[in-house]
């Protein structure tokens, strides 16, 4: 009886904190929701943050995909994101298996040169960026972000891929190569299929990385038109007063294009971050 005593106790605990813990994470998004739902006469009402209005705007809705330009962002953004994701997530297989499956010199040290480019900051690129892509007329074109995307995911992608790749046997590759398999052929027809889950990893985190990133986007394009979501959304934050109602409701609709890619891979999500850390 002591001992489901104890079982019992430690459950209530456990769930307790579960509870206080998802309370603490949904708490931020239910504030998100209900500002989006209140017009710009309920934040001079005193109407608390938690309070829902009597009157729901769903005109803040509307502004934001007509006056606000939200679509357009978000045109800009998925461009983007499928220029940068498959491409990026294919560059980054190529060179983990060449790091694991080629006979290359010095292997260990090209990967460790990989992955220092993850311990520089982006700041310290910014001037040599904006300095190369004046000369070659790079702001304000999709490319002039998604070379510098690239540049920076290369070196996460190849510390997941890497440690994936490690965990595949290497018997696979001799059969293949038995039946006749080039290296080329092992590397699409073998390794990419059973990498699955560390792809879904790095499409759920690339996709995620992309669509929000602020700081590069805000340098490189300076055009409405081809603005991203982040650096677009701000129209909604003036000098002197900010269409909170509007601000929130763009962020609830920028979430769902997120939302939806990692509702599609987070399956492997796991399994994938697993493989990342074998050696």
């Amino acid at each position: 009886m002591k001992c489901s005593g104890k079982t019992l106790a430690f459950k209530i605990l456990l769930y307790a904190g579960l509870i206080l813990q998802a309370s603490i994470w949904i708490a931020p998004v239910f504030t998100l929701l209900a500002t989006s739902l209140k017009s710009k006469k309920d934040f001079y009402s005193g109407l608390g943050l938690f309070n829902m209005p009597s009157h729901i705007a769903w005109e803040n809705y509307m502004a934001v995909l007509k006056k606000g330009n939200m679509l357009s962002y978000m045109k800009n953004d998925a461009i983007i994101c499928l220029l940068k994701v498959p491409l990026g997530i294919f560059l980054e297989a190529m060179a983990a298996f060449s790091l694991t499956r080629l006979r290359l010199r010095h292997r260990t040290g090209i990967f460790i040169f990989f992955i220092i480019g993850m311990m520089l900051p982006m700041q310290v690129a910014l001037v040599p960026i904006s300095i190369v892509y004046k000369k070659l007329n790079l702001f304000n074109t999709y490319f002039g972000l998604f070379y510098v995307y690239v540049a920076f995911g290369l070196s996460f992608g190849i510390m997941v891929l890497r440690g994936f790749f490690i965990s595949i046997p290497r018997e696979l590759d001799e059969a293949a190569y038995i039946d006749g398999c080039s290296k080329m052929q092992v590397f699409t027809k073998i390794i990419l299929p059973v990498s699955k889950p560390a792809i879904a990893t790095l499409v759920i985190s690339d996709f995620l990385a992309t669509w929000n990133e602020y700081m590069l986007a805000s340098i490189i394009i300076t055009k409405d038109e081809m603005k991203t979501i982040p650096t677009g959304i701000l129209n909604f934050v003036g000098q002197y007063s900010t269409d909170y109602g509007g601000l929130c409701a763009g962020v609830l609709i920028s979430l769902l294009p997120v939302l939806t890619v990692y509702l599609v891979f987070q399956k492997y999500f796991v399994a994938g971050m697993a493989g990342a850390i074998k050696q």
